[in-house]
């Protein structure tokens, strides 16, 4: 299937996927006039690759684990899973103390005349 089409059925922008390639996330065959062609379960990737960003993973990260996910899934993989969301957590964390630092900043502000409407 070509990038286009790709795109199309994946829901990802043509950008994303030339980016995906350039981070080695995804690969495809060129044709003899150069453009891209690619395999059949590429949408397939294409949404782990989707999962993996929505976990808040980075690229270098993504390529790392995606071998994992192609083959018989190792311990490693889990394990490297759970460092992940870790990570994660940590950051809730610290964003749920961000907030409590705003909301306590905006509650010593004494309210204002309420904001016009429409």
């Amino acid at each position: 299937m070509r990038i286009g089409e790709l795109a199309t059925a994946s829901g990802v922008s043509v950008r994303s996927l030339r980016y995906y390639e350039q981070q080695g996330l995804l690969s495809s065959e060129r044709t003899s006039g150069g453009q891209r062609r690619y395999h059949h379960d590429a949408v397939a990737r294409v949404e782990l690759i989707q999962r993996l960003y929505s976990a808040a993973l980075c690229s270098e990260k993504i390529a790392e684990l995606l071998p994992c996910f192609e083959g018989e899934q190792s311990p490693e993989l889990r394990s490297s899973l759970l460092v992940e969301k870790a990570r994660v957590d940590g950051m809730i964390r610290e964003l749920e103390q961000a907030r409590g630092v705003l909301v306590s900043v905006i509650d010593s502000i004494p309210p204002g005349p309420a904001a016009p409407t429409g």
